[in-house]
């Protein structure tokens, strides 16, 4: 039951959407037996058109990013060094075709995140992952580019606003920190303290999670940030292959309260996928994401999608 106040921030919020996909954020490698994340944007967006989910989505068009918003983040020989021929740091086969839809993924990101700020009444979804393990000068953890750095320096560049973000991926997300002495401006666009990765297993992975909640709340309210990135990784769940510490209750539940802090809070809120790892069953993956978003248009869209998850049990 929502509160009084609670309505009326429920009343102006839009009931679809804005998700930032193009058909050449993707690309089918069938090169890794490890991670399927290249290919990850395409099936996402194909199981939740087969699940009912596309008529409260509102695909939006972007342009890629080109080679030069990489410097941003990246050492310039490593970012030429991908380009030309890649490199192995990411742990994923390169291919030119691979290359191109690292532009598309990146620039999705950004374009979500901006996209939340000039339309807060919005939910903004970037249906990428690949990011949080970069570094400045390498790849890695199938991770190419640090998309939440340049990103955020991007947005702090242009409307001089600060961000943070709410990482529940199964592993520490090093790519923030990692950067903060490559580029001065980083701890501006993200200030230290604004990294959030909760730790902990079932019950205590809940607690963690709502002291980072009332942090961000406190920082918000202090205009010390100005949105908010919530990365649901799936391999947080206790099934994934390289996961985690939430069973299937506590995974749904963390969405439930970062979608009912954002309801009371109004920050703008943007969302990307971030990992997730079965190779003996990959719609689990693909299921507990789609669960995540059923819950986000139920409590911020005003939607029932009438969408019940799917997560078996590690083979």
């Amino acid at each position: 039951m929502l509160h009084h106040n609670e309505r009326e921030l429920y009343q102006m919020r839009s009931p679809k959407i804005l998700t930032f996909y193009r058909d050449e954020i993707c690309v089918k490698l069938g090169v890794s037996l490890t991670s399927r994340s290249p290919e990850k944007p395409k099936l996402m967006m194909k199981y939740l058109a087969e699940n009912g989910f596309t008529p409260y989505l509102d695909i939006q068009n972007f342009e890629p990013f080109t080679k030069e918003d990489f410097y941003l983040a990246h050492t310039k020989s490593y970012v030429d060094r991908f380009f030309l021929k890649g490199d192995d740091s990411n742990g994923l086969s390169w291919s030119k075709e691979f290359a191109e839809t690292v532009r598309y993924t990146n620039s999705s990101l950004y374009h979500a995140i901006r996209a939340s700020i000039d339309y807060p009444q919005s939910v903004t979804f970037s249906p990428t992952s690949g990011f949080h393990h970069a570094h400045p000068n390498s790849g890695g953890g199938f991770c190419t580019f640090s998309g939440q750095v340049i990103a955020s320096l991007k947005i702090y560049r242009e409307l001089g606003l600060s961000g943070a973000y709410l990482d529940l991926d199964g592993h520490f997300g090093n790519s923030i920190e990692d950067s903060r002495s490559f580029h001065t401006d980083v701890s501006k666009a993200i200030p230290v303290g604004c990294n959030f990765n909760p730790i902990g297993r079932d019950e205590s992975y809940l607690k963690d999670l709502k002291r980072c909640l009332v942090q961000i709340g406190k920082l918000y309210r202090e205009k010390k940030i100005h949105y908010l990135v919530f990365c649901h990784g799936a391999d947080s769940h206790e099934w994934d292959d390289l996961g985690g510490g939430c069973n299937t209750e506590t995974w749904f539940k963390c969405s439930e309260l970062v979608y009912l802090f954002a309801l009371q809070t109004g920050i703008p809120l943007s969302l990307s996928l971030f990992g997730g790892y079965r190779r003996d069953d990959y719609n689990s993956v693909l299921s507990l994401h789609a669960g995540d978003l059923s819950i986000c248009l139920k409590i911020l869209c005003g939607v029932n999608v009438g969408y019940t998850p799917i997560v078996k049990s590690r083979q």
